[in-house]
């Protein structure tokens, strides 16, 4: 469809032979068809006129009409089908360069969000076949998949709009035409805005205590109630209410602000706190809410009138007593809290009030002189608690080492392997000490004999071992640690009981009781019948101290017992001087087993025998003063 005008498509040719009967012919289009085509009259070269376009038409049937000058002349007529092929000069194209889409947030994967449509002209199907692809400008993992056919935007993951508001998405379409460098290609920004849902409750942030004077004036803030929704719009609006605590209507609180005021006058000497249980709620549908107690404590102000439990005190004291005799004790209480409750007496001056003192902190009245009845025979005093000024007074208490060190436990016990190297640290002390400076550092040491086995760091507590272990000297230690303080006066200490218990590991090889054996064996010893026995021990505890036997060598005439040792005739001796020597292997039965081996000879003809002891040493202890015949 590309070609030029005024470019000559093809020639109508016709035999040589009518050419020379024929010496002139003329060619022409018929009038009715396409503009598009001419024809040289004479030499019948077929061109172009005006450019073709696939989309409009994509095939021409032209009328040729051939005459020659004969006398009388003819008429030819050809037809000539001219099909137009496409090309690639369109390219794809949206509608819009820029949309805005919206999605709620809850919708599962997999949704259909947008169908994106691009329109090619081209005719051809790979010239007007489109693909879609994306990419998006925000930072982040794209939430969304585009099919490359259809162009339909579906989710790929969970949205949130909490995370992500929106998304800004760059969407090509690109043709399939076979050359790629001829590929045409229209894009387009799309915004998908994340649509709130109402999937957050609100969440206070304001703190759930709050102090007051009790003599503020009604209408005084109180505290502000502050509780955030991150959801978008109504579902993130907060409306504020008190659910309960406030019977007597004690306070107000706005809604919308969370201001929360007095609504009447206090008074902590009626109530001292008030617990309001209040809710924050959202105005999403459906909505969503969250409580909290909030606890609202009245400070005390000095508003309350001491008050004496008698308006009048009445009471006898002989007379020519020496001065300082008690007289009564008059007593006043302040329903106020604190230094505003503390309370001081003193007598106002009146007639004779200088021969009476009374104790301004218990109230206490005593007299000052000796009383002259006959002189004065009534007294009227009158006292009221007073009011006074108050000082701060910081002390600092100073220590006294009367505190003990105090281990975390009152024992520790704990096993350990055999096998562990000198300088390894088995257990960790600690013992704290309330005292402050000297009398409260702490340092360690051990009492009793650890038999060189152990030692501890006088610093961090830790005991090491200070030499190899050995179970089988010794299974178990037992000892005291001291924690003591570093006072330098009378200083304190605690003892605690440290139980090591040594585990066993299979250090030991099993060792025979007897070693060779010589077993003589008559021939007539039937078979089955046990002819001699090994006896092995090892030291080691469990699997590890469990032995088994077994032959070295297979024999055919004789078999040992795994666990007894008993070496049994398998087969009849038929010679008379038959002799062999079996090779015994012990075995005990720990993880990585530890094995000895042992000699046993069997002979029929009767020798001389070493008689030997099964050790070379005894050694066996016993209590002194044990009584005869002991074993």
């Amino acid at each position: 469809e590309n070609f030029k005008p005024a470019q000559v498509l093809s020639s109508l040719k016709w035999p040589d032979s009518y050419l020379t009967s024929n010496k002139k012919l003329h060619f022409s289009i018929a009038k009715d068809d396409d503009v598009h085509f001419e024809i040289d009259s004479s030499t019948g070269d077929l061109f172009l006129s005006k450019e073709l376009d696939y989309e409009t038409a994509s095939h021409f049937l032209l009328q040729i009409i051939v005459k020659d000058y004969n006398n009388p002349p003819q008429n030819n007529t050809v037809f000539v089908t001219v099909d137009i092929e496409d090309q690639n000069d369109h390219s794809p194209d949206f509608q819009d360069d820029f949309v805005v889409i919206g999605i709620e947030e809850n919708v599962p994967v997999g949704t259909l969000v947008y169908t994106f449509n691009a329109k090619d002209g081209d005719g051809s199907f790979l010239n007007s076949k489109i693909q879609y692809s994306m990419e998006m400008r925000n930072v982040g993992e794209n939430p969304f998949l585009i099919h490359p056919s259809y162009g339909t935007l579906t989710t790929a993951f969970p949205l949130d709009r909490e995370i992500t508001r929106s998304v800004i998405l760059t969407v090509s379409a690109s043709d399939q035409a076979i050359n790629l460098t001829e590929r045409r290609l229209d894009s387009l920004a799309a915004k998908i805005v994340i649509l709130d849902i109402n999937d957050n409750s609100p969440s206070f942030t304001s703190l759930p205590l709050s102090y007051v004077m009790e003599d503020v004036e009604v209408g005084f803030l109180v505290h502000r109630i502050i509780a955030k929704d991150p959801d978008e719009g109504r579902n993130g609006q907060v409306a504020y209410h008190i659910l309960s605590g406030n019977e007597n209507k004690s306070f107000v609180l706005d809604k919308i602000t969370g201001l929360l005021t007095t609504a009447q006058l206090l008074d902590r000497e009626v109530q001292e706190h008030y617990s309001l249980t209040v809710m924050a709620l959202d105005d999403g549908s459906p909505a969503l809410s969250a409580t909290q107690v909030l606890t609202i404590i009245l400070l005390d102000v000095n508003d309350e009138t001491p008050i004496f439990l008698k308006e009048i005190y009445e009471t006898a004291v002989c007379e020519n007593q020496d001065p300082g005799e008690f007289v009564t004790k008059v007593e006043a209480v302040d329903r106020d809290a604190g230094l505003n409750s503390l309370l001081h007496y003193e007598i106002l001056p009146g007639f004779g009030y200088e021969k009476f003192s009374v104790n301004s902190d218990s109230g206490e009245l005593v007299t000052t002189a000796s009383l002259d009845r006959e002189t004065q025979e009534v007294f009227t005093i009158k006292g009221s608690p007073s009011r006074s000024s108050s000082a701060q007074l910081f002390l600092t208490v100073l220590d006294e080492n009367d505190h003990n060190p105090l281990f975390e436990k009152t024992h520790y016990q704990i096993s350990v392997r055999e096998d562990l190297e000198k300088g390894s640290a088995i257990l960790d002390l600690f013992a704290s000490d309330e005292d402050d400076g000297l009398n409260g550092e702490v340092m360690y040491s051990l009492i009793d004999d650890t038999f060189g086995a152990f030692a501890i760091n006088s610093i961090t507590g830790s005991i090491v071992t200070t030499k190899a272990l050995d179970r089988e000297i010794k299974s178990h230690y037992t000892f005291r640690a001291v924690a003591s303080d570093c006072s330098t006066h009378l200083p304190r200490s605690s003892t605690v009981r440290v139980v090591v218990h040594i585990d066993d590991v299979n250090d030991n090889d099993p060792v025979f009781l007897q070693n060779p054996i010589r077993a003589f064996v008559p021939t007539e010893t039937t078979v089955n019948e046990t002819v001699a026995t090994v006896r092995a021990e090892d030291v080691d505890l469990g699997p590890n101290g469990a032995v088994v036997f077994s032959l070295m060598v297979v024999e055919t005439v004789f078999q040992i017992d795994v666990k007894t040792g008993d070496i049994i005739l398998r087969e009849p001796l038929v010679a008379k001087n038959f002799s062999t020597q079996l090779l015994v292997m012990a075995s005990d039965q720990g993880i990585s087993p530890r094995t000895a081996t042992a000699v046993v000879v069997i002979f029929t003809e009767e020798q001389e025998e070493e008689i030997l002891f099964s050790r070379s040493l005894y050694e066996a202890s016993m209590p002194e003063n044990s009584a005869a015949g002991g074993h």
